[in-house]
């Protein structure tokens, strides 16, 4: 722990926390999980302040690793290597978006190795490794170009599977994917209409623009807490491209009282989304028991109500409430596990938390939950498949296994593959059609 002297107003104790958290993500522990650990005794401004420390240090995780790999030829200990690893993404960014003067953080870094007894001697060898990056920066910058994980800041693999998949488009979707991603809502016209909600933003100086049917991007981020009407059910925060899934799920024009399957549904947004759009019978599957709240809260904020059931997508005999009742679906939304490969620029943990070897599993157990899930549906009825992947793998592979191995499977028109773009509306999202003759 810091010691007692250290001001938790700090941008020292800021950088303590935060290389807990990355410390964390490298032994496995996804970035959010990590930081409500490292920052769990810390007042709102500091886990803000950790957090986005964070997030800056694992988008920067190859690059800055590159880096010290240069600098420094000796062992370090993990604390002062991950809080070295902290400032160094900070020093890499230009003058004019930097968070914090170069010898603010210099001196915060040193600082919080200094406040700690086991990791105290090493002061100096930072103070020295960080002003000899800013003595060399063009040169040490130039000499890490030439490695692809330092380039790139995705792991090796990753790279080449882009790559592969999209020879003319990869560089542009890697960059993509190390940005940060917008604020979108997706507005409730239950409650309020588009054009009311964004004028209702512009009253509170929020600028937003229209991206969807019903999505606003916000120009900046906010709290959610200052969102107007948000805990009264107006708006939820939703990606642009996670809300075409219930508009493709139900159709231009919906019918009151289909039943509908939103597998894997937690934290709720898409089963939302569909009781927003329709009076639909909603059964919300979650085989995460501990997720499963999230559900109730969010359809509670909304005003809307759905069958949630815990359970496994890929066995419904044994889902919580005695399993499936044996009453077909109208529609299904297999939003199945998949690598989250599109949503990297919100959650750059994954591409260091994630391995080759996961996408042979996911894709596996991908096709282990479609053919359980196509035996729940009704003759004529409609299965989405839908992933936050761009690996062709999960997607377009697994539409065309699926059309081969069901000979009642009907592929219908969808959207396909989205990509993200830097700045973009959407994240990367993948979604196929079939229907059951």
């Amino acid at each position: 722990m810091p010691q007692p002297s250290l001001p938790t107003e700090s941008l020292a104790f800021a950088l303590q926390r935060a290389a807990q958290a990355l410390e964390s993500v490298q032994k496995g522990t996804a970035l959010p999980q990590a930081l409500a650990q490292a920052t769990a005794q810390c007042a709102p401004a500091v886990r803000a302040a950790a957090q986005d420390l964070a997030y800056r240090a694992v988008r920067r995780l190859g690059s800055s690793r590159a880096l010290l790999a240069l600098l420094v030829k000796s062992t370090l200990q993990a604390r002062v290597r991950d809080i070295l690893l902290c400032a160094l993404a900070l020093l890499q960014d230009a003058p004019e978006d930097a968070a914090y003067t170069e010898f603010t953080v210099v001196d915060q870094a040193v600082e919080a190795i200094a406040a700690q007894r086991r990791t105290v001697a090493a002061k100096g060898l930072a103070n020295a490794v960080l002003r000899r990056y800013l003595r060399e920066r063009d040169t040490l910058l130039a000499e890490i170009a030439k490695q692809p994980e330092a380039r790139w800041n995705y792991p090796t693999w990753w790279i080449d599977t882009v790559r592969r998949a999209y020879p003319d488009q990869w560089e542009t979707l890697l960059a993509a994917g190390d940005s940060r991603g917008p604020m979108t809502l997706r507005v409730n016209t239950r409650r309020v209409s588009v054009a009311a909600m964004q004028a209702r933003l512009a009253q509170e100086g929020m600028a937003s623009e229209v991206v969807g049917p019903v999505a606003l991007r916000l120009a900046q981020a906010v709290p959610v807490d200052r969102l107007p009407g948000f805990a009264d059910g107006w708006v939820s925060v939703q990606d642009a491209g996670a809300q075409l899934a219930a508009p493709l799920v139900l159709g231009e024009n919906p019918r009151a009282g289909l039943r509908v399957l939103d597998a894997c549904a937690a934290p709720g947004g898409k089963t939302g989304h569909l009781l927003e759009m329709a009076d639909v019978q909603v059964t919300a599957l979650e085989s995460d028991r501990t997720r499963a709240p999230r559900i109730y809260e969010n359809l509670e904020r909304l005003g809307l109500s759905a069958d949630v059931r815990i359970g496994d997508a890929g066995t419904p005999s044994k889902w919580s409430g005695g399993g499936w009742d044996g009453v077909p679906f109208d529609r299904i939304l297999a939003d199945v596990p998949c690598s989250a490969a599109g949503i990297v620029r919100r959650h750059p943990d994954i591409r260091w938390l994630r391995r080759e070897a996961d996408i042979a599993a996911l894709v596996k157990e991908q096709q282990r939950i479609l053919l359980a899930l196509w035996d729940t549906l009704a003759v004529g009825g409609e299965l989405i498949y839908a992933t936050c992947s761009v690996f062709p793998a999960e997607n377009e592979a697994q539409a065309q296994w699926f059309e081969r191995v069901r000979t009642d499977a009907v592929r219908l028109d969808a959207l396909g593959q989205l990509l993200m773009t830097a700045g973009g509306a959407h994240d990367g999202f993948y979604y196929a059609r079939f229907q059951k003759r």
